[in-house]
């Protein structure tokens, strides 16, 4: 895209009352953006859909002087803008209805990698919840997926921090432009997500920061990713948001169970009981469920943990699991002379841990 293709794009991006999914009917119509803002709005109207309120602020010239200002700030700060059509725009994305008509980013993202993940979840992440993150990037990592989040806090650092650990290239997709970050605590991970990945947005360096922003971001984080892992959530909110769009994207969706009495779990738990997400016990259900294969269709080293440190009651089943090979849950529970719902809770830990797996049937067994 020329320099002055990207000003004409960005001046209409900069139009109040058209959206994405107007732009591109326009842009599909006219052309280009530069022939929708030079088109006379009889024609524009005779367009389906379209109404003069919604073409009214086409003819202002200041769309045009407040694109160049913002065409200076990309190229100040080496920006590379990302048109919807492009060979380099993420694939995925270009397929949602309402995907942005123009991206921005920072970083060394390569995108030819086809396998992407979004990992999201509430910004209170509990001990349980960063383990199983971890432990599911450490799996998933033989596939070379790439790890897509928002950045925030809790569990989207936590994804992106374990990619960045497993040589994991990771996204951080911003509700802001890039002349800022948020929030500013993580500012020390930014040039290694940028070494390893990048970040992409579509908003202004001039946009207000705004918290509905990050409503607005979900629908990257959804739409360019193969499947969405929800790690944890409450009752309500940002993450079960994003879940739905990438639903209604059609979308895989994954979340991890937890206790009913957890609070960080109810999110998580309402979505697999409602069917809108798969349930997520084993992070190897994810390449499973996707169809993903390694070279020579080789099997994914899991390598157990070594000097774990467990609990007396952690003790207690690990041992009496060492001596009686796969067992049910029930044996187990009456064998350690401990409530079923505790031991349940014990295993889900050690799971965690890479000590256990379940197995049908409501059997355990030792890895």
């Amino acid at each position: 895209m020329t320099t002055l293709d990207l000003t004409y794009v960005l001046a209409l991006q900069h139009v109040p009352r058209i959206g994405d999914i107007t732009a591109k009917k326009l842009i599909s119509h006219c052309g280009s953006a530069e022939g929708v803002l030079k088109e006379k709005q009889s024609n524009l109207l005779k367009i389906d859909g379209i109404g003069a309120l919604t073409i009214k602020g086409l003819s202002d010239s200041r769309h045009l002087k407040e694109a160049e200002k913002e065409l200076q700030f990309i190229k100040d700060n080496n920006i590379k803008s990302l048109y919807f059509t492009d060979g380099d725009y993420p694939e995925r994305l270009k397929h949602c209805i309402d995907s942005p008509i123009l991206l921005f980013q920072a970083g060394n993202i390569n995108l030819s990698q086809k396998r992407i993940i979004s990992v999201i979840g509430t910004r209170k992440i509990t001990t349980y919840g960063v383990a199983f993150c971890k432990k599911m990037i450490e799996q998933l990592a033989p596939f070379d997926p790439i790890i897509v989040s928002g950045f925030a806090y809790g569990t989207d650092i936590t994804a992106q921090k374990a990619a960045i650990k497993h040589n994991l290239q990771t996204i951080g997709c911003l509700a802001h432009g890039l002349n800022q970050i948020y929030p500013k605590t993580h500012k020390k991970y930014m040039t290694q997500i940028e070494e390893n990945g990048g970040f992409l947005t579509d908003f202004w360096s001039t946009d207000p920061f705004d918290r509905n922003n990050f409503l607005k971001r979900n629908r990257i984080i959804a739409g360019m990713s193969e499947a969405t892992i929800v790690i944890e959530s409450a009752e309500k909110g940002g993450s079960l948001v994003t879940a739905d769009i990438a639903n209604s994207y059609g979308k895989d969706v994954f979340a991890v169970p937890g206790r009913a009495t957890d609070n960080q779990s109810i999110g998580c738990n309402n979505l697999i009981k409602t069917h809108q997400a798969h349930l997520l016990s084993n992070p190897l259900d994810i390449p499973y469920m996707l169809n993903w294969q390694l070279e020579n269709n080789e099997k994914p080293a899991i390598q157990k943990q070594l000097f774990v440190e467990l609990n007396t009651e952690e003790k207690l089943i690990y041992n009496f699991l060492k001596g009686n090979d796969k067992q049910l849950l029930d044996v187990i529970a009456k064998a350690c002379d401990l409530p079923v719902f505790k031991v349940a809770g014990i295993l889900l830990e050690m799971e965690l841990k890479g000590l256990t797996r379940p197995l049908p049937g409501k059997l355990f067994e030792l890895i």
